[in-house]
């Protein structure tokens, strides 16, 4: 079973500072694409920040300056560090990635995965 497990979430000041993590797990292969959504409620999910197959990382504007997303790629990890925290930013966080692992077979198949989201409340 190929799965991606998260953990860091919970409630924090506004200014304050969280940092989550994602590991998948897994016969994995490679990883293509890995990072972080998020889902405000009402609204739709949306990217936060992403390391993409070209080599680039993106980030969401709103986030540029305060986040930063970081990988360890011996782990199969990847990381969002969040200062500055507003209220705006309280969502529930998904990691996403796309690998090629093996799952039962000798083949190597593609995924595309999502955590099971971890939930980011800023509130005084």
């Amino acid at each position: 079973q190929v799965q991606l497990v998260e953990s860091g979430g919970g409630l924090v000041q506004p200014g304050g500072s969280l940092r989550l993590s994602c590991a998948a797990s897994g016969s994995i292969f490679s990883i293509v694409d890995m990072g972080w959504y998020r889902q405000a409620p009402g609204k739709e999910r949306e990217l936060v920040a992403l390391f993409t197959r070209s080599g680039n990382t993106n980030y969401q504007d709103s986030v540029k300056g305060r986040f930063t997303v970081s990988r360890d790629k011996d782990k199969n990890t990847v990381y969002l560090q969040m200062n500055s925290l507003k209220p705006e930013d309280t969502a529930v966080y998904y990691c996403y990635a796309e690998v090629w692992a093996q799952v039962g077979g000798p083949e190597i198949v593609y995924h595309e995965l999502w955590g099971q989201g971890t939930l980011v409340t800023v509130s005084s």
